[in-house]
């Protein structure tokens, strides 16, 4: 590993920072590639996984949930659940199963307006037929007066087509819209069997693979050296991370006072160390 800071550059696999004026915070995203292109720290590693996330950084007033750590320790060991495989392909499932919103209301709405369109128009027109009518049956009537009520009819009447003719499209596209909603709802059940589903199988994957790390981090346990508090989260990570296997390095803040140099916790966790 490479820390490389204001003026210096330190090379190691365990590298003391007790000296500098940095938090662990500035450290870990400098692990993780976080810190941003002008970054106080730089940190040439490999990329941390995702035991990691757990055991990255050990310090006294840390929180840590046992199971999920260990189960990542397993992973860190290439180990793999029984339901891995069917986990895989619920989540396949579930990322191919569309359920984008269907706007029922706008096919409502354009249906509607179409109706009340074409009802408007068929009542012109019917409106019209009934003046050319007696336009043609009284002899005051003019050939001009004749002649403008034919062809605002005919306006009508085409314009009533087209209307009509966007009614009935606007309903089909109301049926097709109503289809797929239906179809929907179906897709949302489907995804919230598979959620539940996937639920289940990913707490079983972690629990199986946690107790399968069960006897190597209880040997790690009782190898942790004096001065962690016996039971206590500093000794549980300390044994997760020994457990696990770790190319990354993990950051042991003051306050872990189990051993008596950054060289020491390395050689124990058999991993690179930045000590703040």
């Amino acid at each position: 590993m490479k820390v490389r800071l204001a003026g210096e550059t330190r090379i190691g696999r365990a590298i003391d920072l007790r000296d500098v004026d940095v938090d662990a915070t500035t450290v870990v995203d400098a692990i993780r590639g976080e810190n941003g292109d002008d970054p106080t720290v730089a940190i040439d590693c490999p990329d941390p996984g995702p035991v990691h996330e757990h055991v990255g950084v050990i310090r006294a007033e840390m929180d840590l949930s046992l199971r999920p750590a260990l189960a990542a320790a397993a992973r860190s060991r290439g180990r793999t659940a029984p339901q891995a495989d069917e986990l895989a392909a619920v989540r396949d499932r579930l990322d191919a199963l569309d359920v984008s919103e269907i706007d029922l209301e706008r096919a409502r709405r354009r249906v509607a307006d179409a109706s009340d369109a074409a009802e408007e128009l068929r009542e012109r027109v019917a409106t019209l037929r009934g003046r050319v009518q007696a336009l043609r049956e009284a002899s005051a009537g003019t050939a001009v007066d004749m002649d403008a009520a034919e062809t605002e009819l005919e306006d009508a009447t085409r314009r009533l087509s087209e209307v009509e003719t966007e009614r009935i499209a606007a309903e089909q596209a109301l049926a097709r819209a109503r289809e797929r909603a239906r179809a929907n709802r179906e897709r949302r059940r489907e995804r919230l069997r598979l959620a539940d589903r996937e639920s289940n199988l990913r707490r079983a994957a972690r629990e199986r693979l946690a107790d399968g790390m069960r006897d190597a981090f209880a040997d790690a346990r009782d190898a942790v050296p004096d001065g962690a508090s016996v039971g206590g989260p500093v000794e549980t990570a300390l044994a997760v991370a020994r457990a696990a296997e770790m190319d990354a390095p993990v950051v042991l803040v003051r306050g872990v006072d189990s051993f008596g140099s950054v060289e020491e916790a390395s050689r124990w966790l058999d991993t690179p160390v930045v000590g703040l």
